[in-house]
């Protein structure tokens, strides 16, 4: 998933990612249209609000040629669309798009531009069924990441994650399972929390290991955003956690900070 701003950045690190790992590459080039005039009528909508949203088509028109141009000279096979959308049901049209893809990707440019990205985040992890690989960096994301942190806190979301990022977890050479302040009981985390899901991604073949980290008065995604950089990990595998207010959907409090301000790759399950 592309903005129509700006987009080359991130579509090239997708081009890199889909090279390296042999991948079709479906592309999505999105604008969402300008609001309505407050107040204004049907009949007496603004002419310079109509002709703006037809700049804003004519703009991703020529946008997503580019982008063809651009995946035409990659040699891998590929498909783009171009999405107009509102703002209030963007996320809708995206999960749409998202509900054939493996793996939605968000690159550094989409992940800057704060109402895109809510929208991508929304749309194609909490609406669809794939992960999101959400990478703030300005590289592409290594397929070979060591180490890789799984933040574990004994929830479907954080064991679907470790599922689907499976292969990942299999090609690293250093995989640590990362619980923060966690309570051993035996509904939760067990008498020893982590072992279990240690257990179970050793008789995978991962490599594993344990770290139980004190939060000493810090947030969850304090701490973990601390640890990764401590560790200088390449990824981060967690679930991520949401509620719906009506129509709009509020991330929970630890995947709105490391979407926010982490600068490692995370691959985020719901």
């Amino acid at each position: 998933m592309i903005g129509v701003n700006d987009f080359q950045e991130d579509l090239k690190n997708a081009i890199v990612l889909a090279q390296a790992a042999e991948a079709h590459l479906s592309v999505v080039v999105i604008a969402m249209a300008a609001p309505p005039p407050i107040g204004a009528y049907v009949e007496a909508i603004s002419p310079a609000w109509l002709e703006e949203r037809q700049g804003d088509v004519a703009k991703l028109e020529n946008q997503t040629r580019r982008a063809t141009e651009q995946l035409a000279a990659s040699g891998l096979s590929f498909d783009i669309q171009d999405l107009y959308t509102e703002f209030a049901w963007a996320d809708e049209d995206i999960a749409v798009r998202a509900l054939y893809a493996d793996l939605t990707l968000v690159g550094r440019r989409a992940a800057s531009d704060g109402q895109l990205c809510r929208k991508i985040i929304d749309g194609a992890l909490f609406q669809a069924p794939a992960p999101v690989l959400f990478n703030p960096t300005d590289e592409a994301v290594n397929l070979c990441p060591n180490p890789i942190l799984i933040a574990w806190d004994s929830r479907m979301e954080a064991a679907r994650s470790v599922q689907q990022a499976m292969t990942l977890l299999l090609q690293a050479k250093d995989v640590r399972v990362v619980l923060i302040d966690p309570i051993a009981t035996p509904s939760s985390n067990g008498e020893d929390p982590g072992a279990d899901i240690a257990a179970f991604l050793a008789r995978q073949g991962v490599t594993v290991t344990v770290e139980v980290i004190a939060g000493g008065g810090r947030t969850v995604g304090e701490a973990l955003k601390q640890r990764a950089m401590e560790a200088g990990a390449e990824l981060v595998v967690m679930g991520a956690y949401s509620h719906s207010r009506f129509r709009e959907r509020v991330f929970g409090g630890v995947t709105r900070s490391m979407l926010e301000t982490t600068n490692v790759p995370l691959f985020l399950s719901h």
